[in-house]
């Protein structure tokens, strides 16, 4: 078995890390001396686990008891720890890894059918969108609204009709919203607009803007980050039979999590206003919950703060004895560089014209920003920030700067930026020095390959995007996720790809892993729980089918999981190992 070091990140880590606010599970009495009184429920021997633990970074079994890893070691050592109840697998030398975390993706979003019921095509002409949309519309399900999703932004402003025009003759008589890709623009026709109340009267909203007709300044139909997020908002009002089916998606995520090895999770945008949290809840009391959850509340741009920051700390819920806890605070410094709303210091190359400097725009302006962080950390919330643009980084590093000034330096923090496609090279540095954890995604889109695809929109800048090594030589500590269902939810494609960045790669495989695995567990505060396998955590693991340290980088994203353990039970296996369970 060939063996390796663990990234520096994890020594970073294991002297970063403080108290967590999970208690820790007690490891059973199970050894050599004990083990014909107390055998392990479950042995798996003749592996090759690759544990993210320095001081043991490779095992061949181990043995799990209540659900807690209770001997880590030698096929030799195992034995004692094998009695008449205990079940044991033969691995046949598959490896093995900790359990996975992803703390930025979207999975009640994701699984929903409610808002995919139009499934648009990027690259045609919208026109030609007309009858797709006519022939979806009848299908929509859970709100009288017409939803779909797929668009691109570019292709609506290059045509000769203004969108909303062209949405009116696909759906004439109800409201209707399309969303693109990232759901940072909406497509939306008169009627929608009618029931929002927007005219040329209106006024853009914090975080958001109206795109008008430069004539009439009429709304043409095309609606930027969290002007269009509301109009989401009423499309999407919570009623019994629509979180219902935002359950029925939630499940299947979570059965698609499990698949993928993933077994602790952040929600990266839980829109209390919609009865996200709801949902979740409703999943852990039927016991439906196959990962360790954190949720990010959503922090609406457009709500009052003394009210909204009253019901945020309200809904704060951190229960150590649950797989669902509610102590992230998820919300946007900035939009995105596609439509020129990542918050950017020299201009776009390309001008949507809604403000004079072409500087992009703040959902939370940095005072603000640093008002929530003041107030809601001392309440326990981590937050998780959306940064795009290399100004939407700078003001939030600023807002956690001054609010280590205001709050002492007494409070564990475990805030984090993420995105981070463009960070200006004095605020690299800062990441470590105040602590900041930063999170990527490493989606095809951010290989090198795809780099001028931006250039028209920010030039040069296009070539220095998610600059995942720079941080990384840095000492921050980083995580990778996979921000679905904009990208691929398998952490073996984002593994891949974050080593697929030519110079601007992270340095190993190590360090990939640990990004997925120990790093993520300490952005949700459970590294002593989770992460690694060591005697005294909890059984998270999965068991892949090829050997990630002896293939080619490009055939990492192939990697198919064979086994998910979540507390030493199977939330998944695959089809081709029944015969491991064969008593």
């Amino acid at each position: 078995m060939k063996k390796f070091g663990i990234a520096f990140v994890l020594l970073l880590v294991s002297i970063a890390c403080g108290a967590t606010d999970t208690v820790k599970p007690e490891t059973p009495s199970v050894n050599p001396e004990t083990s014909s009184i107390n055998p392990a429920d479950l042995v798996l021997h003749n592996g090759a686990i690759y544990t993210v633990n320095e001081r043991q970074p490779w095992a061949e079994s181990v043995a799990i008891k209540d659900g807690v890893f209770a001997f880590v070691g030698s096929d030799e050592d195992i034995e004692a720890y094998i009695g008449t109840s205990t079940r044991v697998i033969d691995m046949q030398g598959k490896t093995v890894l900790p359990g996975l975390h992803d703390v930025h993706q979207h999975p009640l979003e994701a699984g929903s059918p409610v808002a995919g019921t139009c499934i648009l095509d990027m690259d045609a002409d919208p026109e030609a969108m007309i009858p797709i949309i006519q022939d979806c519309a009848p299908n929509q399900i859970g709100t009288d609204w017409v939803m779909g999703w797929g668009h691109s932004i570019y292709s609506l402003l290059e045509s000769d009709r203004s969108p909303r025009e062209i949405l009116d003759e696909a759906v004439p008589d109800r409201p209707a919203i399309m969303l693109e890709q990232t759901s940072h623009s909406v497509w939306i026709n008169s009627a929608a607009l009618q029931a929002a109340g927007i005219d040329a009267s209106t006024p853009d909203p914090p975080g958001g803007v109206i795109l008008r007709d430069p004539g009439t300044g009429e709304p043409n139909g095309i609606l930027l980050d969290n002007a269009g997020n509301m109009l989401i908002d009423l499309a999407l009002a919570p009623t019994p039979e629509l979180l219902d089916l935002h359950y029925e998606g939630l499940l299947y995520s979570l059965d698609e999590l499990a698949k993928n090895g993933i077994t602790s999770v952040a929600d990266a945008r839980t829109y209390w206003g919609r009865g996200y949290h709801e949902v979740w809840l409703r999943a852990e009391r039927e016991d439906a919950l196959t990962v360790r959850t954190v949720l990010g509340l959503w922090a609406y741009p457009h709500f009052e703060d003394a009210e909204q920051l009253e019901t945020l700390k309200a809904l704060y819920r951190n229960d150590p004895e649950s797989l669902l806890r509610i102590s992230q605070i998820k919300l946007y410094s900035d939009g995105l560089l596609g439509n020129t709303t990542a918050a950017v210091f020299e201009p776009y190359l390309f001008d949507l014209e809604f403000t004079a400097d072409n500087l992009g725009l703040n959902y939370f302006e940095e005072n603000r920003l640093t008002d929530y962080i003041i107030e809601l950390e001392q309440a326990g919330f981590d937050f998780h920030i959306h940064t795009i643009g290399d100004r939407g980084v700078h003001e939030s590093l600023n807002a956690i700067e001054a609010a280590m000034a205001a709050n002492g330096n007494s409070l564990d923090r475990r805030h984090r930026l993420t995105h981070l496609e463009l960070i200006g090279e004095a605020d690299r540095s800062r990441f470590f020095e105040l602590g900041v954890i930063a999170d990527f995604q490493a989606g095809t889109f951010t290989l090198p390959e795809f780099y001028a695809e931006n250039e028209e929109v920010i030039g040069e800048r296009a070539f220095d995007v998610v600059p995942i090594r720079s941080i990384y030589d840095t000492g921050a500590v980083i995580t990778l996720s996979s921000d679905w269902d904009v990208n691929s939810l398998s952490p073996f494609v984002g593994i891949q790809n974050a080593l697929s960045r030519g110079e601007g790669s992270l340095p190993g495989l190590e360090a990939a892993i640990a990004a997925y695995t120990i790093n993520g567990a300490y952005v949700m505060r459970q590294e002593g729980l989770t992460g690694s396998i060591e005697v005294g955590k909890y059984a998270d693991l999965v068991v892949i089918d090829q050997d990630m340290f002896e293939i080619p980088i490009d055939r990492i994203g192939e990697t198919i999981v064979l086994l998910t353990l979540l507390e030493g039970e199977a939330v998944f296996r695959h089809a081709s190992i029944n015969d491991w369970f064969t008593d």
